[in-house]
């Protein structure tokens, strides 16, 4: 059994503020370049290249062109083109940490036996029971009919849980040199423990997602060995994702940007950059909203007050259209299973202009990892404060524990899955938030909460 020792491993989970220039070993650089609308002009591709560069995908959708070229004015030059707003880095973002959590191997998993009918480790899933999944899987309502794409690092397609769940032929990657899948040997597979909270197969074994008969996809746009990730990945995977029909986006990364720019070692972006990067954002989310599909995203691990911190911007969380999620958890459930489940995350954003909805992301009682205490609770033995992470899938078919914003963004992308398949597997956006706004738990301040947005999601009240 793998396990993280101290409180610091763990919130490396903490989304990055790190943001690097894509190409930086190379004198080739990578640029996003928007267009004065949503479509592109006829023959831009050609005059881009006209300018010296290279033109590597085109997304016609929103209007954006990605070109690359080893010429320090070509920005400036393609700028110039008629019906050309901008000319930006293509910046890479550090999305996500592949640090790994608290683990159990396929081999220990198997020696956990249950009945048979009920998934063994659920009862180690206290996020179902706050959301009370359960309940809503007793009124018929699993999911059947919803297509959830996962824009995230690859998942563990060959895991026993997930194998039957995934739509293999519409799964893609955007990462360069890897496929969608889950790479072997590369540590914690942050999509692998995603996919399963959201729906895993409710088949007597292992864990169980929040709606297990909905449609896997998965959209690789973050390097599995690094988490890392260009904004011209996240955009292509948003604008595949409403292609291709799917009704959920769950998004479960996450960078923050300096909205007046940021130098680094590799160089500065400008505040007009800065800007014209969430444009090119927003774009994708629009396009995605527009068609049918409700976008939900991670709201952060850097436990900043969004409604103080006005230049720190939250992306893909802060891009229109889309539901941003903070994280609760308990404190010692592995001691008490009756302790407050709703406890919000030492490490989660918050803030009333920030966060949309509260769910299950797990928390950390410090006291009580320093302490070496060791639980044994359903057939599992772990550090006590283990048990308060959340419980899903991980690589090479085993399960483990992780904490994060990263893991109550997928807890609401199940239980609107529930929603959307109670609506016959077809709901437009805007009334998929009204049914999550109506059936969440109002927790902390009456009305809208700093850390509960419009209250922590219910399965339950969700499904009538």
């Amino acid at each position: 059994m793998r396990r993280m020792l101290t409180l610091a491993v763990l919130l490396a989970l903490a989304l990055s503020q790190l943001a690097l220039p894509a190409g930086a070993a190379s004198p080739t650089r990578s640029y996003l370049i928007l267009t004065q609308g949503n479509t592109l002009p006829p023959g831009i591709a050609k005059q881009v290249e006209a300018q010296g560069g290279t033109v590597t995908r085109a997304i016609p959708e929103v209007g954006v062109l990605v070109a690359q070229s080893a010429d320090a004015e070509f920005a400036a030059k393609a700028a110039r083109l008629g019906g050309v707003r901008s000319v930006v880095p293509n910046v890479k973002l550090q999305w996500t940490q592949p640090v790994a959590p608290v683990t159990l191997s396929a081999a220990e998993a198997a020696a956990v036996k249950g009945d048979g009918v009920t998934d063994p480790f659920l009862a180690l899933q206290w996020g179902h029971t706050a959301v009370k999944a359960q309940e809503a899987w007793a009124k018929g309502v699993r999911g059947a009919g919803v297509r959830v794409a996962v824009l995230d690092t690859g998942i563990d397609a060959s895991h026993p849980d997930l194998a039957g769940q995934i739509n293999r032929d519409l799964s893609i990657s955007f990462v360069p040199d890897e496929d969608w899948t889950y790479t072997p040997g590369t540590g914690f597979s942050h999509g692998t423990h995603v996919a399963g909270t959201i729906a895993a197969a409710a088949d007597g074994q292992g864990a169980v997602g929040i709606a297990p008969e909905a449609e896997l996809v998965g959209v690789k746009v973050l390097s599995d060995a690094e988490g890392s990730g260009t904004f011209e990945a996240v955009i292509a995977g948003i604008v595949y994702a409403a292609n291709i029909d799917a009704d959920i986006i769950n998004m479960s990364l996450g960078a923050v940007l300096a909205r007046s720019g940021y130098c680094d070692e590799e160089g500065c972006v400008s505040a007009r950059e800065v800007a014209e990067l969430m444009a090119a954002l927003g774009r994708a989310t629009t396009y995605a909203y527009q068609h049918g599909t409700t976008i939900i995203a991670s709201a952060g691990n850097d436990a900043i007050n969004g409604d103080k911190d006005k230049d720190g911007l939250h992306v893909p969380a802060d891009a229109p259209h889309v539901l941003s999620i903070s994280a609760t958890g308990p404190l010692g459930w592995a001691l008490d299973p009756s302790t407050d489940l709703d406890v919000p995350a030492i490490y989660t954003n918050y803030g009333r202009s920030a966060i949309d909805f509260a769910a299950p992301g797990g928390n950390v009682d410090v006291e009580l990892e320093e302490s070496g205490l060791w639980c044994f609770v359903s057939g599992v033995l772990s550090p006590c404060w283990a048990f308060d992470l959340v419980f899903s899938t991980v690589e090479d078919g085993g399960y483990g524990w992780a904490a994060g914003t990263s893991m109550a963004a997928p807890h609401v992308s199940g239980v609107a899955a529930l929603i959307i398949s109670q609506n016959g597997g077809s709901m437009k956006p805007p009334h998929v938030e009204r049914e999550l706004r109506h059936a969440a738990d109002d927790l902390g301040q009456p009305g809208n909460d700093p850390f509960y947005g419009n209250g922590r999601v219910n399965a339950e009240r969700a499904i009538h």
